[in-house]
């Protein structure tokens, strides 16, 4: 068995980079399939109405 030690910042850096790496569709699709997950496991069903929410990243920041 081999294991390698990461440290949190790297571990989170690799997760930005796989991320960045994927086109907007895989990660929309993804957050998608975690959402569904998330309120089926929650609720015991995926709600049928959602509300938008939008958000805009400063470049500045």
């Amino acid at each position: 068995m081999v294991a390698n030690q990461i440290l949190k910042n790297e571990e989170d850096l690799m997760d930005i980079q796989f991320w960045l790496a994927r086109s907007n569709s895989e990660r929309i699709a993804e957050v998608t399939r975690l959402r569904r997950l998330y309120y089926s496991w929650l609720l015991g069903n995926y709600p049928e109405r959602m509300e938008k929410t939008i958000t805009h990243r400063n470049n500045d920041i």
